[in-house]
């Protein structure tokens, strides 16, 4: 009897000790990501179905990132989660990344998340969002990065956020924010790269000390606001290459021009009623044309303090000291050009003497290096993945491990469908295998192409660069082109024809992104290739332009078809033999250049003009509905002369 209640005591001993550790084995943070958790009232992908009571810790759970036991990282983008976040968040003490991109977190931002004070980014942008930004923001000492666009937010910018002095990306867009840009954010934010406030309700100056922002790239958006009062000229001081959006606000008076406010096109500073000058045709009145506010840069018309001096002129000595003056400048100009020379040439002949065969004497001879923070890649290896957007999510390692699939060929090369593990898709073009010693040309070319930013423009979002591959990553349209949206996919018999409102809808998007690619930058880009094929359409049939540029980038990277190499691509279309792969192909070609100008043939310098044209073809196509030539037996018919001998019969009725 003994025997048997001792071990019924040892059994009910062990069992209440797995008990225990079963129930007790989740750490700290765990039970902080489950409460988390039950602040979420919709998973509809089951995105969280594997955090549970039963692990150890959370690190191996879908979203988190830990480092030596310690979640460091919480990123759920994308998952149609619902509900508000939770305040508990802000107890993970090594807490440095959270992102919730694109679902539907509602209320607002809890005080309490700002105890995680070695937060970096902060990702929250296309949610229900609302509220203000707390003024605890300025715990976050570390923070890069504090995408909040696209939610309902309100209120102004906390003064505190001018604290944050690490901050290097700032997206408030499309939101319902108030108030004034705080005193201090240019000259305390000196690292911000990249700065995006429009379409809020903002209103009051734009702070001079905007200009103090020299590591900004890309395109500074301050469009559809209400920003009043003159352009401060030191947005001049900003970086020549980035863009400024001024567009629909409350501005007045002349337009700067200086530095980065030269030579801009019309489209950077319309709906503002009250700008005048160039690029403007409205000129301004002889009052605010001579400002001296708005153009530091000329003499003023006042009289000089001491007119005497002036008068009298230059004394016999103050001659003399400026002779000696000049020769001793220019002596001093003739040592340093001699030190450099003797410095980076000679050095240079030695250290690379080796390569001169191959490099033909081509030795570097600079004293002055281009500056390091010019571009974003400067000094990125050529065999890194690139990114041109802050936003992008993935590295070169999740590209090559997502699904693939082919959605065209061409003599330029493929283009696939990519799907990452977190669901986003990108369409990937993938170059030929040559020019591997024009990596320079190659990057300044896909960088400028990479600056162009908006709706109606497929964004390139990073390249990729090596000897024998070469890629483009571009945001993914999902309702193909226009040309299929016009005309139907080939061998489908039946399809649902556009909507006048449609039509009219996707032309008129169109025309805005081609006036944007031509007054974008003072080098009057061309597109040169504008077709259907070449519009893609979007979730609500909004209009992209693609393929600006790729005709260069193709040449740079030496063209060709490459071959398929991965086991991961599968094909969302039926394979063709060669022989009709080539004849459609040609016909292709062959249609494609009745878009072009009649002019685009003879080997002359580009013009705008090319686009305008190749408009004109595709709005005709849309308004009849049938292709630019159509083969009637052995004969063409031409769309455009069709229409041109119409015309011409009734304008002589």
């Amino acid at each position: 009897m003994m025997l048997q209640a001792s071990v019924l005591s040892i059994f009910l001993i062990l069992c209440s000790s797995h008990f225990i550790v079963h129930v007790s084995c989740l750490n700290d943070e765990g039970y902080t990501l489950l409460t988390f958790k039950q602040s979420i009232t919709q998973d509809p992908e089951g995105s969280l179905n594997n955090w549970n009571f039963s692990d150890e810790t959370p690190c191996s759970w879908n979203g988190i990132t830990c480092k030596e036991q310690k979640v460091i990282s919480v990123t759920i983008p994308q998952k149609k989660l619902l509900g508000f976040i939770s305040p508990v968040l802000g107890s993970l003490s090594e807490l440095r990344h959270v992102n919730f991109r694109s679902n539907r977190f509602m209320g607002g931002l809890p005080v309490e998340l700002f105890r995680a004070e070695k937060i970096q980014s902060l990702v929250l942008y296309g949610n229900l969002l609302s509220g203000s930004i707390p003024n605890e923001v300025s715990r976050l000492n570390f923070l890069q990065t504090l995408d909040l666009s696209s939610n309902l937010f309100n209120g102004s910018i906390p003064m505190s956020l001018i604290q944050c002095k690490r901050l290097r990306t700032l997206d408030l867009s499309q939101n319902n924010f108030t108030g004034s840009i705080p005193d201090g954010f240019g000259s305390n934010l000196g690292f911000l790269e990249n700065l995006n406030l429009s379409f809020n309700q903002f209103t009051g100056l734009i702070p001079k000390d905007l200009g103090n922002l020299s590591n900004l790239q890309g395109t500074v958006d301050l469009s559809h606001n209400m920003f009043n009062g003159l352009i401060p000229p030191s947005l001049g001081n900003l970086p020549e290459k980035v863009y400024i959006d001024l567009t629909y606000n409350n501005l007045t008076g002349p337009i700067p021009q200086n530095g980065a406010l030269v030579n801009r096109g019309p489209t950077a500073f319309i709906g503002n009623t009250g700008l005048c000058g160039p690029p403007l045709k409205n000129l301004c009145s002889p009052t605010d044309a001579s400002s001296p506010s708005s153009f530091p840069f000329l003499p003023s018309n006042n009289p000089p303090e001491d007119q005497e001096t002036v008068r009298k002129g230059l004394s016999k000595s103050g001659v003399i000291a400026i002779i000696v003056s000049d020769v001793i400048g220019i002596c001093l100009v003739g040592l340093i050009l001699s030190y450099c020379y003797s410095r980076f040439c000679l050095c240079g002949r030695k250290k690379h003497g080796y390569e001169k065969g191959k490099r033909k004497g081509r030795n570097e001879c600079l004293c002055f290096k281009k500056e390091e923070s010019e571009t974003l890649s400067d000094h990125i290896e050529q065999y890194d993945l690139v990114a041109l957007d802050s936003h992008l999510g993935f590295d070169l390692d999740e590209l090559l491990k997502a699904s693939a699939f082919v959605l065209g060929k061409s003599g330029i090369g493929i283009v696939y469908k990519v799907v990452l593990e977190d669901g986003v898709t990108y369409a990937v073009r993938r170059l030929g295998e040559g020019g591997s010693q024009r990596f320079k040309e190659f990057q300044t070319e896909v960088e400028a192409i990479g600056k162009l930013k908006h709706p109606n423009i497929v964004t390139l979002r990073a390249y990729y660069w090596s000897v024998d591959e070469k890629l483009l990553i571009y945001d993914y349209v999902p309702n193909g082109n226009l040309g299929t949206a016009i005309h139907g996919k080939p061998g489908v018999p039946s399809f649902v024809p556009l909507s006048w409102h449609v039509r009219l809808k996707i032309m008129r998007g169109t025309a805005k992104g081609l006036a944007y690619l031509h007054e974008f930058s003072p080098k009057k880009y061309v597109h040169g290739d504008l077709k259907p094929s070449n519009i893609l359409l979007g979730l609500n049939l909004e209009p992209e332009i693609s393929d600006f540029g790729l005709s260069r980038l193709a040449s740079i990277a030496g063209g060709g078809t490459p071959i398929l190499q991965s086991n991961r691509v599968v094909s969302e279309a039926a394979t063709t033999t060669t022989a009709t792969t080539t004849t459609s192909a040609s016909a292709s070609n062959t249609q494609a250049s009745y878009y072009q100008a009649p002019e685009a043939f003879k080997v002359v310098k580009p013009s705008q003009k090319w686009d305008v044209y190749s408009f004109g073809v595709v709005l005709l196509e849309m308004i009849t509905g049938k292709p630019p030539v159509v083969q009637l037996g052995p004969e063409e018919m031409d769309l455009l002369k069709g229409v041109m001998c119409t015309s011409g019969e009734r304008w002589g009725e």
